[in-house]
């Protein structure tokens, strides 16, 4: 396996977010590729359960910061800021200016998912 590429996440296992609701660095020996991008996992089982089904784990808005989305802009998202939201991982910006989930938090968190959902499905099927 090629492991010269970034691994999405920054690294980051997608299972642990869902298992221990909190951010966890995976390991290269414990990576797998999906939809040609590469997952580090924290154990071979982590790996195994993202196998078993990739769509649950893989980050919402391929990795982008949900709350940009949501405003229709295209924000880099920081891996340890994040909601799991109706079985999704969402990640949210977060600098020394802006966390981008408390102003998630702050809003209508329907109307912004569905907004974030709309911009979403129009960069995606052009």
């Amino acid at each position: 396996m090629d492991n010269s590429q970034s691994p999405e996440l920054h690294g980051h296992c997608p299972i642990a977010y869902f298992a221990l609701n909190e951010p966890m660095e995976g390991k290269p020996e414990f990576s797998s590729t999906y939809a040609g991008k590469l997952y580090y996992f924290v154990s071979d089982e982590a790996r195994q359960e993202f196998a078993k089904n990739p769509e649950k784990y893989i980050p919402a808005f391929g990795g982008l910061c949900a709350f940009g989305m949501s405003i229709d802009k295209e924000f880099a998202a920081d891996p340890t800021n994040f909601k799991i939201i109706d079985g999704r991982l969402h990640l949210f910006l977060k600098n020394d200016d802006t966390d981008a989930l408390e102003l998630w938090n702050k809003e209508d968190e329907a109307k912004c998912l569905t907004n974030a959902q709309k911009h979403w499905k129009a960069r995606t099927t052009v």
